[in-house]
């Protein structure tokens, strides 16, 4: 990863919920800040051709996928708000616009943003440059997480582990070794009664069809391309019962059939997600 440069799939996965904005309808996800974070120049040429980006025929899945992750997050996090959370962390934010149109009254929640510091030093330039302020309920926590530790990273930004928290975990477990994967998961289990995690995962080549076997190849590709590998898939019993095991008790795991059901039903756009990447919801 470059200096000062985000993670190139995290500025793909924001171009991607920009397009979004301007290519369906109804929205799954309303970003007003999705086409202002990514930066004059791509908001210029999407705006100008908002199918620029949808280079393959897969394309529409992965915008579909993405706005639907983002959104299934965030109605998660409504939902424990109204048990008692009151700590937000995302982790690996990349891009992502949250805390900076959050729908919660302020001081109501605080959002505690944790990316690689290049990610990190790269949006908050985009933020300068896109005159977006940094609300006062947000804090930055700079980390890599395969070397430095989560737990004390959190502390040393003012997280308290002694009330409920909840944490969105998007587009990042499938780039983890399967040890930082699990050291992150038993420190969520760890939180006080209340707190959870939303996730996406990629499915195991094992489990996928041949056409969905021909999909993860060709996303594999391009991600291990641009410097990215993936190193982690599940299968999706197997990662359920895991996760009973490190201490979550209810546990939500939503494949395509669910996702569309409760998401993208009765569109008129055809818009669907794809087969190899499914959701989490899981809380102690």
């Amino acid at each position: 990863m470059r200096e000062d440069r985000p993670s190139a799939t995290a500025h793909r996965v924001a171009l991607r919920r920009a397009a979004h904005q301007l290519l369906d309808r109804p929205l799954v996800l309303e970003d007003p800040i999705a086409l202002r974070i990514i930066g004059a120049e791509a908001r210029a040429a999407l705006e100008a051709d908002p199918l620029r980006f949808e280079d393959s025929r897969i394309a529409p899945f992965l915008r579909a996928f993405f706005a639907v992750r983002s959104r299934f997050a965030e109605d998660s996090l409504t939902e424990a708000m109204r048990r008692g959370v009151r700590q937000y962390v995302v982790l690996g934010a990349g891009l992502d616009t949250f805390a900076y149109r959050n729908p919660h009254p302020s001081g109501a929640v605080r959002v505690f943003e944790v990316d690689h510091p290049s990610t990190q030093a790269w949006k908050r330039s985009r933020l300068v440059e896109g005159g977006i302020a940094v609300p006062p309920d947000l804090t930055f926590v700079p980390i890599d997480f395969e070397t430095a530790e989560l737990p004390q990273a959190l502390a040393a930004a003012g997280f308290r582990n002694d009330v409920p928290s909840w944490f969105a975990w998007l587009g990042v477990t499938m780039y983890l070794t399967r040890p930082a994967f699990g050291d992150t998961l038993r420190f969520i289990a760890s939180q006080p009664a209340g707190s959870g995690v939303v996730f996406d995962y990629a499915l195991s080549p094992a489990v996928l069809d041949a056409r969905g076997r021909a999909v993860f190849e060709r996303m594999a590709e391009r991600v291990s391309a641009a410097g990215e590998p993936w190193q982690t898939t599940f299968v999706p019993e197997e990662l359920v019962r895991d996760l009973r095991a490190i201490g979550f008790t209810s546990i939500e795991e939503l494949g395509a059939q669910e996702i569309e059901a409760r998401y993208l039903r009765d569109r008129k756009d055809g818009l669907r997600v794809g087969s190899i990447g499914r959701l989490i919801r899981a809380s102690v």
